[in-house]
């Protein structure tokens, strides 16, 4: 495997740029698959963010100063492109952002790419229930175990308001787990 550094270069280089792109794809397409599947939960939504993400990447890449990661700086782009996609959704239906993530958890239990039980389906619903940054934080803090560190780079949040906003999320969706025992 590639060093970051050597990926960077090759990225940057009008030479190389096309070949260590299917590289960058085929090693960080899963990852950044996940991360936006969290946040519009549709699988064939997840795909075509993720594709506008790479599109993206792809055109900017030249830009990229290396002051953080690669793999952070793309997972902010993929973050922001899904924020983005859900809120177009959502002004396109001429609907809340809210029903929008509603349509998404009611496909969700017929969706053949989600493996989850009843249990996952209600830990989805509650987080549904968030603000748009509380269910941020709380799927990258929980599902992708990402430290308040990372977390505050990716995010641009101080750490102390990154733990104030988990602790809050847990507390509300233990809250509405207790209040909606279906299982």
């Amino acid at each position: 495997m590639v060093s970051e550094i050597e990926l960077i270069d090759a990225l940057q280089s009008k030479d190389e740029k096309e070949a260590a792109f299917r590289s960058l794809v085929s090693q960080y397409k899963e990852r950044l698959y996940w991360q936006i599947r969290k946040i519009v939960l549709d699988h064939d939504d997840t795909d075509d963010v993720l594709q506008n993400t790479f599109i993206k990447i792809f055109k900017n890449i030249d830009n990229f100063k290396a002051d953080s990661k690669l793999y952070t700086w793309m997972f902010r782009i993929a973050t922001n492109e899904a924020i983005t996609f859900i809120n177009k959704k959502a002004k396109r239906g001429n609907i809340t952002i809210e029903a929008v993530k509603d349509k998404a958890i009611a496909n969700l239990a017929s969706d053949v790419y989600f493996e989850g039980d009843a249990i996952q389906l209600q830990l989805q619903k509650a987080i549904a229930t968030l603000p748009q940054q509380q269910q941020l934080i709380f799927s990258m803090k929980y599902f992708e175990d990402h430290t308040y560190e990372e977390l505050s780079e990716i995010l641009d949040i101080t750490v102390g308001g990154l733990k104030s906003s988990y602790h809050l999320a847990v507390k509300k969706i233990t809250a509405y787990v207790k209040n909606n025992e279906t299982f």
